[in-house]
């Protein structure tokens, strides 16, 4: 599966390695690649380990807002 989100709040290059950091914790993840200027998330993963949701609520629990 592949999921694209868009973050509010990613400013800075810890912004990019807290949310990457976060996301590459699941397990199931493929990949993941953020664009700081465009607030998106791409993250291609197997969704028999793990959802979209899951993603979401771990970013959301650093303080991020996905709109």
């Amino acid at each position: 599966m592949k999921s694209l989100l868009k973050v509010r709040s990613i400013n800075s290059a810890q912004d990019v390695i807290q949310v990457r950091s976060c996301i590459s914790q699941h397990e199931g993840v493929v990949a993941c690649e953020i664009n700081k200027e465009k607030g998106e998330v791409s993250i291609v993963y197997d969704s028999y380990f793990v959802k979209e949701e899951d993603f979401i609520s771990s970013i959301e629990e650093l303080g991020y807002t996905v709109i």
